[in-house]
């Protein structure tokens, strides 16, 4: 049997991704009460602006749309869309995943018509270190239009030239685009992982009386 089988190994992963959870969950609680942060020129530390609310005042490259393949909302498939945003007053943008897209039941990657705000506008978001990874077997080099499975900031920042702010912002403003914005929280499922960890606890301790029991009474015969 596999290291990976065995349930105590098992128990301990689950332990471990639990309090992974729990450790972002405080985190979030705890930058989500501090001050907006007003985005500007300057290089922002990711290690300090993650899960922070965002606020930043520019424009779209809608020339440069991602299609974050694979990301489904309760139960239905579908995309997130990812675009550069152009920051005020800087050569600098961020990355900014406006919202997700159902997917096309009959042709899959047919995209709707994409509403993108145009001119000078302020969003505001959450600063993200970077997107949810999905198994991925290695994708095409990117261009605009590109569907991918997984986004790396450092990546798109060498196919595109753009020189980008350390994250993605998940934004919350409505640009009346139609897009849909129920981002999934980085700290669920950690009652999931505590609830397989007891089921194996649970299992254990069932065997072990079941053997307890079953000798006393062959030792009886």
């Amino acid at each position: 049997m596999g290291e990976s089988a065995r349930p105590d190994v098992r128990i301990e992963e689950w332990d471990r991704r639990a309090l992974e959870k729990e450790t972002i969950e405080a985190k979030l609680v705890s930058r989500e009460a501090a001050p907006s942060i007003r985005l500007g020129s300057s290089l922002q530390h990711v290690d300090d602006i993650e899960y922070r609310r965002v606020s930043v005042t520019g424009e779209f490259r809608a020339d440069w749309p991602l299609y974050l393949d694979n990301r489904p909302s309760h139960g239905a498939a579908g995309f997130y869309l990812l675009m550069p945003f152009h920051i005020a007053g800087s050569e600098r943008y961020v990355m900014v995943a406006r919202g997700w897209i159902p997917r096309n039941a009959a042709e899959r990657m047919r995209v709707p018509p994409l509403v993108t705000p145009s001119g000078t506008i302020e969003i505001a978001g959450i600063a993200r270190r970077n997107a949810a990874r999905s198994l991925s077997l290695g994708q095409d080099p990117l261009r605009p239009g590109s569907f991918v499975q997984n986004f790396d900031l450092a990546e798109f920042g060498r196919a595109s030239t753009l020189p980008l702010q350390p994250f993605l912002l998940e934004q919350l403003t409505d640009t009346h685009d139609g897009l849909v914005r129920d981002w999934p929280r980085p700290s669920s499922g950690a009652e999931m992982h505590r609830g397989y960890a007891f089921q194996w606890y649970a299992l254990a301790l069932m065997a072990l009386l079941f053997f307890i029991v079953t000798g006393f009474r062959n030792g009886t015969r």
